[in-house]
């Protein structure tokens, strides 16, 4: 039991240092009004189909935010995995 309480103690303290250094990078770039680097990823059955489906991730996640793209989306795929995973990445502001 006293072990269940120790794990228990550690996982809050872990979620509470993660929430405060993510709130700090949120600070760091400007808050409200500052800029974020979006992502979204897929794994699909050809490379072409998961390049699409990440970047549809990608303009889904900023449209949620409420954040407006900045530049161009970078797409990286891994195919070494069986079926091709690709990550779509791209600046966006508040």
């Amino acid at each position: 039991m006293r072990y269940l309480a120790q794990a228990a103690i550690a996982a809050a303290a872990y979620a509470a240092t993660t929430g405060i250094f993510s709130a700090a990078a949120y600070a760091e770039h400007g808050g409200k009004h500052g800029c974020v680097q979006a992502g979204g990823e897929a794994t699909m059955v050809t490379e072409d189909l998961a390049k699409f489906m990440a970047n549809a991730a990608l303009k889904n996640s900023m449209a949620a935010h409420g954040w407006t793209p900045r530049g161009t989306p970078q797409v990286m795929c891994d195919t070494n995995m069986g079926l091709p995973h690709c990550v779509a990445k791209q600046t966006a502001c508040s």
